[in-house]
């Protein structure tokens, strides 16, 4: 026995079909909304186009986010401003517009270890992210170790241009790779790639006069670092170790709530008779 689709079943599996589950999935609602209210069928239309803009918005975000593997917890929302230096401070707000990556212009985060230098650019890459740009955040040592097996299995350039689809790739503790002769060539190359064509945003612990100890060859060396500096934009996180500062403060807190303790332990204790 067939079975005969109703007008609004035949419409949900269209709009289903044009890829519109906003669309699908609310347009029933607006329509009883709209008759109350007594909308002009254009208004209905523009208020189901705007809301699918919006949703579409919405989950493209997310998918970004879910392929970035940042850091959930690594927000503004979860920086504290006083522990960035005021002079970085006030370029973060113009860097998270993203200008600098249409202009493929990199960012450089130098700062000893504890300074916060991961989490300013994770956030960073969350409100690029927001706005629409696809960023990657990968630890160095493991981007080198991909591009190593890619080079055995000789599909180098096919994982050359699967990077290449980030605005923004994240080069997280590039001064902890101590690299041989074939980890520093895929490194070199891969920012060769990508030089004056896309971003990459770095954070070291070490200062350019140290990255021999990365590249080994001196050549290699000033080349790689002559391709990242030359539409660069520097960030110097200086100041005391915020763990450090972290690790004292529980330190100190532990200390008053044991002091506390024993004051409230001597005070409560009866008296003795003589």
């Amino acid at each position: 026995m067939s079975t005969t689709n109703t007008p609004q079943q035949t419409l949900s599996m269209l709009l289903r079909r044009l890829k519109l589950p906003s669309f699908a999935g609310s347009y029933e609602e607006v329509a009883a909304r709209a008759e109350r209210e007594g909308w002009a069928f254009g208004q209905y239309l523009h208020h189901l186009c705007e809301q699918e803009v919006a949703d579409r918005g919405q989950r493209r975000i997310e998918r970004l986010l879910r392929k970035s593997d940042l850091p959930t917890e690594k927000t503004l929302a979860t920086i504290n401003p006083k522990k960035v230096p005021p002079k970085v401070w006030r370029q973060v707000p113009t860097l998270c517009e993203g200008g600098f990556l249409a202009r493929a212009e990199n960012i450089l985060a130098f700062g000893l270890p504890g300074r916060g230098k991961t989490h300013l650019v994770c956030a960073i890459g969350h409100e690029l992210i927001r706005q629409g740009y696809a960023v990657l955040f990968v630890p160095t040592y493991r981007l080198v170790q991909r591009l190593l097996v890619a080079k055995r299995e000789l599909t180098l350039e096919r994982e050359l241009q699967r990077l290449d689809t980030f605005d923004a790739v994240i080069l997280d503790d590039i001064g902890y790779v101590q690299q041989d002769r074939d980890e520093m060539e895929v490194l070199f190359t891969f920012l060769s790639q990508r030089y004056e064509r896309r971003s990459v945003i770095i954070t070291s612990n070490i200062v350019f006069s140290q990255w021999d100890r990365i590249f080994k060859d001196p050549m290699t060396t000033a080349a790689a670092i002559d391709r990242l500096v030359h539409h660069s934009i520097i960030l110097e996180l200086n100041g005391r170790s915020i763990r450090e500062e972290e690790a004292e403060a529980s330190l100190s807190g532990q200390k008053a709530r044991t002091t506390t303790t024993k004051t409230e332990t001597t005070t409560t204790q009866p008296n003795k008779k003589p």
